[in-house]
């Protein structure tokens, strides 16, 4: 990267952080999360409305470290004892919170790409890979709402953090069958491997890691070299999950924020990731969301298949994800916060996306309906969040 290219970066950088502040004050003022605000922010600075600053490659991969630490906090926050108890729930959200997206993508895609009666091999897997990416869910959002309103560790902001990792998991493993069909180099069995013996290692290294650190820093004085060391193992962790084993980073990140919540200096960790995450990372990614977005153009058709697409990404996970968390033994406001914090879509259902156009799994006329709609979830998601949990004295 030239010099001119890095001092057009730092301009871009201290944009996004003064304009998500603004905003963030802003949408706090009329009493909304801050994540909105920045979110906003984002769309206004990008391409799509004022286009005065643009997604460069640093910032990316700003935003993809800032997805990394809000998920290694985030993990650093959740009761373990909860967590546990709340993985059989975690599982029947997310198993219905990717079959009802599924089903309605397809159905939806299936109307406006030749119908169902003239259906041949390839428009169907079209059709299946639109329900893939709608099973899609982006908890990065949803995590700092949920901290900001202070009910990340309650039984329904646990059970939503636990069921969108189970979900990530299924939408990998839907994916492989899916591009395995169209792709006959991919091995599904081999896939499903990998994940099983990625969480298999996690829980390994995380134990030993577990006990080396309590022993090293149990009498012990906080130290800022613990900070250096806890987060070299979530980028290890995250690392090695993405690179050897094909599960998201951010799986790794928070199983490594986990390892850490019931130890002795968690408190003191958290509280200096708070700090990094709130000056510099938080900003980027949320920004990054909307800067990610180019205009779009939608002609008559595709404005009306934008909106039903919205209708349909937004319902499926409501019902789906609610439902599982009515038959896991919630009553119905928690069901409904849960099935609400599953809606964003975020960058997942835009890489999910990427894939499918590379293997020619997802029509080019689909892509613009979708963008809108990982904007629209991502952006509404937080706004339903606050109204959901904003009884102060319901238990949550």
């Amino acid at each position: 990267m030239g010099h001119d290219n890095f001092y057009e970066f730092l301009l871009d950088l201290a944009l996004i952080l003064l304009c998500t502040k603004i905003f963030g004050i802003f949408s706090k003022r009329v009493r909304m999360p801050q994540v909105v605000g920045a979110l906003v922010a984002g769309v206004i600075m990008g391409p799509a409305v004022l286009g005065i600053v643009s997604e460069s490659e640093l910032i990316k991969k700003l935003a993809e470290l800032g997805v990394i630490v809000l998920m290694f906090s985030a993990g650093m926050e959740m009761d373990l004892k909860e967590l546990k108890r709340s993985g059989k729930s975690g599982i029947l959200v997310a198993s219905l919170g990717v079959i009802i997206p599924l089903a309605g993508g397809f159905t939806l895609a299936a109307l406006f790409n030749g119908g169902f009666s003239n259906m041949d091999q390839k428009a169907f897997l079209q059709n299946v890979f639109m329900g893939t990416v709608l099973t899609a869910t982006s908890v990065s959002i949803t995590v700092e709402t949920l901290k900001e309103l202070g009910h990340l560790n309650s039984k329904s902001g646990t059970i939503i953090v636990s069921a969108a990792l189970i979900d990530d998991v299924l939408g990998i493993i839907l994916l492989t069958i899916v591009s395995g069909t169209a792709d006959t180099s991919v091995n599904v069995w081999v896939i499903l491997g990998k994940i099983v013996a990625f969480f298999v290692l996690a829980v390994a290294a995380g134990f030993v890691f577990y006990v080396i650190f309590e022993r090293l820093t149990g009498g012990q004085k906080e130290r800022r070299r613990y900070v250096l060391i806890t987060f070299s193992f979530c980028l290890i962790l995250a690392y090695v999950a993405e690179h050897y084993f094909g599960v998201a980073d951010i799986t790794g990140a928070f199983i490594a924020g986990v390892v850490l919540s019931n130890t002795r200096q968690v408190h003191f960790i958290n509280r200096r990731f708070d700090i990094l995450s709130y000056m510099l990372l938080a900003p980027v990614f949320f920004a990054s969301v909307g800067i990610s977005i180019s205009k779009v153009n939608l002609n008559g058709t595709m404005l009306l298949m934008t909106l039903l697409l919205i209708v349909v990404a937004v319902i499926s996970k409501i019902v789906g994800c609610g439902v599982g968390a009515r038959l896991s033994g919630c009553d119905g406001r928690d069901s409904l916060r849960v099935g609400i914090g599953m809606v964003s879509r975020g960058e997942v259902a835009l890489i999910v996306a990427n894939k499918g156009l590379a293997l020619g799994l997802m029509p080019e006329v689909f892509v613009a309906p979708l963008v809108v709609t990982v904007v629209v979830t991502t952006i509404i998601t937080p706004i339903l969040l606050k109204i959901v949990y904003q009884n102060k004295h319901s238990i949550a």
